[in-house]
């Protein structure tokens, strides 16, 4: 779609094993992106939310158990560094990525609508997943009242701040030039909310932990958050 589409497919090759590794990964994609491109928008906020993270985790008291949080930031990038490389690349991506990636060219499109639509489709699809993984890989279950998913919460404050600013700042077309004084992005834009979208990223880790025992179940489950999250995206990307 794009003539550096091949740059990005290298960009996201190396598997990160680290939140540096993923910083530099995203500004990576940061550099070759282009401002008309969707998926610039998206991974500028998921470079700034993963900036906030790592600073956390160093930081003395950031969270009662900082390596979980990093592991799981480490996971959870993979998921969308594959979507990358499946959906650019010779793969396929998840349908609500896909939904993402097909308009990135889509003038008519905001920035903040490829922000949230992103953030969308790597919380309820991708979150759950990477819990769960985390968990599986340091040997507990994902549990509500756990000092785990207590420093999981302890995040969303942070994230709200961060989208907060988001949604000034990329509250333009995709090209840059702004929009009319009236349209339905603020309806669109108020709709949704990341504390909520994790705390249902959360619960549905807890039922991936119980059902993993049984693949075929595990899938269509999985097929079904991505059917419902790719409904979500493509709501956040009707044109304005």
């Amino acid at each position: 779609m794009f003539p550096y589409d091949a740059q990005i497919v290298a960009a996201v090759a190396a598997v990160p094993h680290s939140i540096d590794d993923v910083v530099s990964t995203l500004r990576s994609i940061d550099a070759v992106c282009a401002d008309n491109d969707g998926l610039k928008w998206f991974n500028w906020l998921y470079l700034q939310v993963t900036l906030a993270v790592q600073q956390r985790v160093s930081a003395a008291g950031g969270f009662t158990d900082p390596a979980w949080i990093a592991a799981l930031d480490v996971e959870f990038a993979g998921f969308y560094l594959g979507a990358i490389g499946a959906a650019l690349g010779s793969g396929t991506a998840p349908g609500c990525w896909q939904a993402v990636f097909n308009v990135r060219n889509q003038p008519a499109e905001t920035r903040i609508q490829f922000a949230l639509a992103g953030m969308n489709a790597h919380i309820n699809h991708d979150l759950p997943q990477a819990v769960v993984a985390t968990c599986q890989a340091r040997g507990f279950q994902p549990q509500h009242g756990t000092p785990q998913y207590n420093d999981y919460t302890a995040l969303n404050s942070t994230l709200d701040a961060i989208i907060t600013t988001a949604k000034q700042t990329l509250n333009v077309r995709l090209a840059g030039d702004s929009l009319p004084d009236v349209t339905r992005l603020e309806n669109l834009v108020a709709a949704w909310g990341v504390a909520e979208a994790r705390e249902i990223a959360w619960k549905n880790a807890e039922v991936l932990w119980h059902i993993q025992g049984a693949p075929a179940i595990s899938a269509t489950f999985l097929d079904s958050v991505d059917a419902t999250t790719a409904v979500a995206s493509r709501t956040l990307l009707i044109p304005v």
